[in-house]
């Protein structure tokens, strides 16, 4: 009877553990893709807090890129809960969430990396600090996502109980697709950070046409005017609009970092004889530099103007204030 009793203990003993190791390995899948699932939310309500700053600071009164970027906000929203709501239970709309969100940071991120190089619809992006933020994080949370898209889907049949009924694609998918995928996905991961470094290192922070100099009866830069909309304004030599920011004073302009970049200051010292009605002095920014100002207003060029003639810049409100063409009468 001992014996028989000692026995039973060994069989029950052997077999809380074969089930134990069975439960951990059903388990441990799981709470890998809780844990890609939180994250890749996170990582996608992460880019889609920084594009809402961005829209609410000024990019919403940018032509077609307004409305582009609230549309990212809401789609990064949405595809963020999304992702963290949908049960892995339900494998294929758990599968489709993250797929999307992977498309969704690739594509915003092929966006950014467009307009710094060459810009999109007329605008051109420069090189700042919370563009290369989005962009690491977009990069992240394709890899994520991706990785949660191509996971293993959890066992749902007990150990000793009847095997469950084979899943169908995309609810399990099998190795050699999810091999084949994964290498596809870690090659755009790795072609999208090389790619992002190469835009990023070769973005020219001045705008090319930021501040033309030239030769009037003297020597300095040089200002014309020309007509846009009917109304004389201020342009460079090169015949690009020049601007004034609301906030800045006659003696100082509150236009410096990333708002500089995109609003290059016109420097250097004024041209003698130049026939314009208004008066052009100069202002010392802090880095020493001289900039131009007319009638007390001090200068910029806009990035967003590509050719001579354009005034994209004109009554925005980005980086800080509001923005205005100079009239030559002013």
């Amino acid at each position: 009877m001992t014996e028989r009793q000692d026995m039973t203990r060994l069989t029950t003993v052997r077999g809380a553990g074969r089930a134990a190791r069975e439960h951990a390995g059903r388990t441990a899948p799981g709470w890998a893709a809780v844990i890609l699932r939180v994250a890749g939310s996170g990582l996608l309500i992460a880019t889609a807090a920084i594009h809402l700053d961005l829209y609410l600071t000024g990019y919403r009164t940018i032509p077609t890129i307004g409305w582009l970027f609230l549309l990212q906000v809401i789609a990064a929203f949405g595809l963020g809960l999304a992702v963290l709501v949908i049960p892995s239970r339900f494998a294929i709309a758990s599968r489709l969430a993250a797929a999307a969100g992977a498309g969704f940071a690739l594509a915003t991120l092929g966006g950014y990396l467009l307009s710094v190089w060459t810009g999109l619809f007329g605008f051109k992006e420069v090189r700042t600090t919370a563009g290369i933020v989005a962009g690491v994080i977009e990069v992240l949370a394709f890899v994520v996502l991706a990785a949660l898209a191509l996971a293993p889907a959890a066992a749902n049949a007990p150990a000793d109980g009847p095997a469950a009924a084979p899943a169908r694609f995309p609810a399990q998918i099998p190795p050699a697709v999810t091999r084949a995928a994964g290498l596809t996905a870690a090659g755009l991961a790795v072609a999208a950070l090389v790619l992002f470094g190469l835009v990023l290192a070769g973005a020219s922070s001045p705008a090319p046409a930021a501040t033309a100099t030239g030769t009037g009866t003297g020597t300095g830069t040089v200002l014309k005017t020309t007509t846009i909309g009917g109304t004389t304004v201020l342009t460079n030599a090169k015949g690009f609009t020049l601007y004034s920011f609301a906030p800045d004073t006659p003696t100082a302009s509150k236009c410096y970092g990333s708002c500089a970049v995109y609003w290059p200051p016109v420097t250097g010292t004024p041209a003698a004889g130049q026939g314009l009605p208004g008066k052009v002095t100069t202002i010392t920014r802090t880095d020493g530099s001289h900039q131009l100002t007319y009638n007390g207003h001090p200068l910029y060029t806009y990035i967003a103007d590509t050719a001579p003639g354009q005034a994209r810049g004109n009554n925005i409100n980005l980086n800080g204030g509001v923005w205005h063409e100079v009239p030559a009468s002013r």
